[in-house]
Order: C-alpha cells, then structure tokens, then sequence
C-alpha cells in the first residue's frame, strides 16, 4: 500500500509539473505576440526589407549635330509571386479565371510560344508556389507597358503576383562609332568606362534615390512604397564630334588598315579656328577565331590618339620652327645631304631613299624630309646649346599633356640635356622624330597652331551640359598660346608645308588637286619589344591642313603597319587616308560655304506630335492648350495634330509584326520603340521622323534593318 501510494504521488507531482511548463509556455506565447508582437514583426521585416538605392537614368551623349552617340534606354525583368495573398485566395479562383485570356496575350505580344504553352508554364509555376518564379528577361519599354494592361496583371502585384524589376541599358544607335572616344559601356555595372563616359561620369550619372524593398525567395526585391527619395536624372552633354565627319574618318582609315594588314591606326580632324575635336578614329587589329580557323577583325579596341610613339618625320616642322625662329637658318640656307648618308658620333644617319642630292636648300631638305639635312641643321644650330632647341618645344607645349577633356591621355616622352638618357646622339636623332615619343593629338595640335596662323587651340570634346533641353554649361574654345612663333617664321612653314605637298614626297599624291593641301609626311622605323628594330615595322603618318589659303581643318593620320610591310611610307599608307577625308570634308562642307542661303518659308500654324496620351495630355493642359480627346487608353501612343485653335488625338497603331508609322516622332521614341521590335535602327538628320524606309503597315522580321530619316 505503501508503495502505491508513492507511485501515485510521483505521477501527481510529474503531471503537476507538466502542467505548469505548459501554462508558462502559453503565457509567453501569450506575452510575446500580445506585448512584444510589434518588435519581433519589425525585426523580421529589418530581415526582409532594406532601403535600396535607385539608378538616375543616365544622361544622352550628342553629337554637335544633334544625333544621339550614346543614350540609356529602360529594360524589365518579369517575376511571378505564386504565393501572393491576392493570387491564392479562394483557391486561386481569380488566377483561373483569367488563365486563358492571359496566355493568349501573352503569346501574341511575344511571338516565341503558342497560348497554350504559356499557360502550361503558368500552371506549372501556380502548383510549385514559387516566390520568386522567373517569367522573362529584358523586356522592353513598350512590351512593358503593353504588359501592364492585360488580364490579371491588370489588377496590380498583389493579386496578380507580377513583378517587374527595371534596369537601363547603355545604347549606341551607331554601334562601335567612336568607341574609344565616346566610351560606351553597354553594361554600366561591369567593367570600368573609357572616354567621355568616364571623364563626364558624375555629370551623366545624376543623383541616386531610394526606396524601402522586401527581398523575396530568389534574393529578387520587390518596392514596397514609392520613392523615399527621388532619383536626379543626369545631364546630358554636347561633344564636337560630327557624325558625318567621324564616319568619313573611320571608313577612310579602316579601308587602308584593312589593305594593308597594319596593325592598328588613328585618323583625329580637329577645327581649324576653335580646336574642336570633330572626329578622332581609332581602330586595331583584334584576333578570333572564323570557321575554326584564325583570323582578325578591325575595331576601336584601344585609344592610340593619345597614346605616344615616335612621331618620325612629322616632327621636323617642330625642328624648322625652332631654327627659324632662332635666326638659326632661313630658307635658302645651303646643307649638304652627303648623298643621302651622314656620320656622326659612330652612328649613321640615312635618308629614306638613295636620293643621291648633295647641297639643297633647307626648304628642299624639308620638301624631301631628308633625315640627314635636318639632322645636320640642328647639330650646327644647337650642339653647344641643346637647351635652347628643348624650351622651344617646351615653349610649344610639346613635353605636356594637350588638355583635351577626356581621361587617359598619357605623357610624352622627351629626354634633356644632362639626364642619363641623353647622349650624344640625342640631338641629331631628335630632329628627325627618334629619340623621344609624342601622341598623334599633340602633333595634330603643333600643325593645327601652324595652320591658325600660330594660334595654338587646346582641343576639346565637350560642347555643352545640358539639363531637361537647357544648356546649363557652355564651353568655349581656349586659346592655350596666342602665338608660338613670330609671323614670318609662321610664314615660312606654310611655305614648307605647302611645298611638300606640290613638289615634295607627298607630290605624286595631291597632284591636279583642286584645292591646296599643307602637310607633312613621316615614316617611322619602330621597336617590336625585345625583337628591337630587326622586324622592319614602319610607322606611317600624314599631317596638314586644308585647304591651304584658308584652314578650315586639321588632319593627323598614323598608321602602325605589320612586321616587313610591302607599303609603309606615310605618303602611300597614311597619306590616301588624309586625302580621302579631305576630299570628302571639302565637297561637303568648305566648298559649300560660299553659297547663298534660301530663305525659308516660315512654318505655318499647323502642328503634329506623337508620345503617349498622357504626356501629351499633361503638356497640352500646362500650356493650357484645347484638345479633343479619342477616348482611349491613357497609355497608348497616340498622334496630336492641329493648330492652335482645333487639336486632336487619334490612336497611333502599334502591331506585332507590321512596321508602324513613325512620322512626327521624336528620335528617342522610335528608336526605343524599333529595338524593342527586333529592328536595326540607322538614323539620318535630326528632329522629328520624317520618312522610314519600311513603309507602314509592312511586314517586318527580327534583325531587319530601318532608316529613319529626321526633318
């Protein structure tokens, strides 16, 4: 009895105990979410929501004539929340009911799936309650908003658990125009910008906002409230560069690059008067593989407009300036070529070609760019005083970065007297364009400031900053030397230039000419690394201006040519390259300058305009201009035509797979509007969209390429 009773007491006491565990456990629960609910919600919304910073969209880069070089357009990534609240309630009632007619939808807004493919791949995504299911990838703009008025999606993120994430993406309507110049990068968030993208970054970028985001499976963030703070969008900026003359350089100097297997090249033109830099091409050879075979292919991998090199034969009129302007020699001054060979200092000093010339004039040395005359006329003007030769180039800013307004320009190379670089050979080499390393924008500078009358201009890209159309910022053009020599030393070069060009090595080239050129040509013997000079790599270049009696352009061509190269002196390789932009710049624009303008009927009253209904409607009524509504949907793009007194809309059909009417758009919605239909856009003048050459209405295929032409 004893024994049952202690039994009983000891399952009493366990079962007492039990109990007790159990009611403090439920009162806690009790505590926790009756007093403490409030924080530990907080706390796992800190876990799941975080305030994200917000992309400005990045400002357009122009060019002087108005065309978009480099411009950011939005794309959209597509989520399907398959747990949302709205989605799932009443057993998804609300998601079958509208399967169908979205599917179907869906399939004649993409075109890659029938109607019921896409509701298998709906159906399947509702039965795995996937969170963070991804439906498509880059979407464009006008998909988007098409998107937005289907069934079910209609309904907003909660009850159709649709998600769209936006992004920008970096367009250039001119593919790798100027690549290096400009800087595109398609992908902002990789890899480091170049050019103008780099340099202008902070202006292009603008301002970043921010919003709260809930972070769902998937690591995809959903914004939960409007913007905290709202993004700054960034300016747009203005260059120099003309399109028409970029092209002309890039075709020219990619024609020669490719005859000739050479390496890699640049074309820079730079205006006369104000040193603004209207094309600068570069282009190197870039190795794949074709068809399983190797191969290369040409493109604007690198910017050599800015990188140093010696400049060889081109540098003389550096060389002639200095002795000029120091009284040193005048034109007609006698030295003896030797034939065309000269020792000095247990080295030799060759000419190009076996000329056979004894004593010539200084002009004539120049006009045959005899690295032997130049070579002795500087050894007898400055080998007791070589400093006196390095501040002349130091006074022309030869031994300092140009200042153009982008990033990446490197130094030149030019040694003095006493560093342990200089020898006494230094001197006589330097005269002729060895010895020391120069960029093909200083030299175009140097020649540009011969051509403008000694005028030296700092070259420079930007042309202004501008703000929603405002031009906030104006660059005007900068004179860095307001003379670099004295007039008749001015005089005299021209003289020089001009005569190589009529009956110097660049003769054969500009012959019947129908405008005068002033250049100069350089043929360069440069280093291959640890291979030294032994695998005959040339360097050819091409400097002057044009025409002669009035500069209006200024053209720096050099050309890196393969090892043992068939054709490698500037005349043949770099000179044509010259020539055939100039030919083009002159018919096109200096020989049109002296034309009389037509006077120009003036617009009449009516107008036409084409964007989406609602920001035509919000303009119309700022400016508190009548309108005569069609009815339609807000989000349509619609046609705004009349005049003052009687305007109204009429839908602008947008299809599929048959090319719409573009005319009276503005270029930034066509374009946007074309690359989301697969099409290859090339663009024509500036403005609004005057003429396309797929006519409306015409069926259309992915890839297929669109003129648009702007009033």
């Amino acid at each position: 009895m004893e024994v049952k009773k202690d039994i009983l007491w000891r399952v009493y006491l366990s079962y007492i105990f039990v109990v007790v565990i159990c009611l403090v456990i439920f009162g806690k629960a009790v505590y926790i979410q009756q007093f403490q609910g409030h924080y530990w919600r907080s706390m796992s919304d800190s876990l799941h929501q975080k305030i994200e910073n917000v992309e400005a969209e990045r400002g357009t880069i122009y060019s002087e004539d108005g065309k978009m070089l480099s411009t950011s357009i939005p794309q959209f990534d597509i989520y399907i929340d398959f747990s949302a609240d709205g989605l799932r309630e009443k057993s998804g009632v609300r998601f079958r009911e509208n399967l169908d007619s979205l599917s179907l939808c869906l399939a004649n807004l993409f075109q890659d799936n029938t109607a019921e493919a896409y509701k298998k791949e709906l159906l399947y995504g509702f039965k795995s309650k996937d969170r963070a299911f991804l439906f498509r990838k880059n979407v464009n703009y006008r998909q988007y908003q098409e998107l937005k008025t289907f069934p079910l999606i209609r309904l907003g993120r909660n009850k159709s658990g649709f998600v769209f994430t936006n992004r920008t993406i970096r367009l250039n309507p001119y593919k790798l125009f100027a690549y290096r110049t400009i800087g595109l990068d398609r992908d902002s968030g990789k890899g480091q910008k170049v050019g103008l993208e780099q340099t202008y970054d902070t202006l292009l970028k603008g301002t970043s906002g921010k919003r709260l985001v809930r972070y769902i499976a998937g690591g995809v963030s959903v914004p939960i409230d409007d913007y905290q703070i709202e993004p700054e969008n960034g300016k747009d900026i203005v260059t120099t560069l003309d399109v028409f003359i970029q092209e002309v350089a890039e075709n020219a100097l990619m024609k020669m690059m490719v005859n000739n297997e050479a390496e890699h090249g640049c074309a820079i033109v730079l205006e006369t008067k104000t040193g603004k830099i209207k094309a600068m091409a570069n282009l190197g050879k870039f190795p794949i593989k074709k068809d399983g075979r190797d191969t290369s292919i040409y493109t604007e991998d690198f910017n050599y407009a800015i990188s140093p090199s010696e400049p060889g034969s081109t540098f003389k009129l550096a060389t002639m300036m200095s002795m000029l302007e120091d009284k040193k020699i005048t034109l007609q001054s006698q030295v003896n070529l030797n034939g065309g060979t000269w020792e000095i200092n247990g080295k030799t000093v060759f000419d190009s070609e076996k000329h056979g010339r004894m004593f010539v004039s200084a002009k004539e040395a120049f006009e045959l760019s005899s690295n032997v005359g130049l070579a002795k006329m500087a050894w007898t003007s400055y080998s007791s005083n070589p400093s006196q030769f390095i501040r002349h180039l130091h006074q022309i800013h030869m031994d300092t970065l140009t200042g153009i307004d982008i990033t990446g320009e490197r130094w030149p190379i030019i040694h003095r007297p006493g560093t342990k670089y200089w020898d006494a050979n230094t001197l006589p080499w330097m005269a002729f364009g060895y010895n020391l390393e120069v960029t093909p924008l200083q030299t175009a500078t140097f020649y540009n400031a011969v051509a403008n009358d000694g005028k030296m201009m700092r070259p420079y890209l930007l042309n202004a900053v501008k703000d929603e159309g405002e031009v906030i910022d104006a660059r005007e053009p900068y004179v860095a030397i307001d003379k670099i020599c004295s007039d008749q030393t001015i005089k005299d070069l021209h003289t020089c230039l001009e005569g190589v060009c009529i009956e110097g090595t660049a003769a054969q080239l500009f012959r019947n000419n129908p405008y005068k050129v002033a250049g100069k040509t350089g043929t360069a013997l440069v280093a291959n690394g640890s291979h030294g000079y032994a695998d005959g790599i040339y360097q050819s270049s091409f400097a002057g201006y044009f025409p002669a009696d009035n500069p209006q352009y200024t053209c720096v061509v050099v050309i890196k040519n393969k090892p043992h190269a068939l054709r490698f002196y500037g005349a043949e390789v770099a000179g044509p390259v010259f020539k055939e932009i100039a030919d083009r710049l002159y018919t096109t624009y200096v020989r049109q300058n002296n034309y009389q303008p037509k006077l120009v009927k003036p617009d009449s009253s009516f107008f036409s305009y084409v964007g989406l209904k609602q920001e035509i409607k919000k303009i119309a009524n700022t400016i508190q201009l009548p309108y005569k509504d069609n009815d339609g949907k807000e989000d349509e793009m619609v046609s705004m035509d009349g005049n003052r007194n009687q305007v109204s809309f009429s839908e602008r059909m947008i299809g599929n797979t048959s090319m719409p009417s573009l005319r009276g758009m503005g270029l930034k919605d066509a374009v946007v509007l074309c690359e989301g239909m697969g099409l290859k856009v090339k663009i024509k003048g500036r403005g609004k969209v005057s003429n396309q050459s797929i006519a409306a209405g015409q069926f259309i295929a992915h890839g297929q390429e669109l003129t648009v032409e702007l009033n």
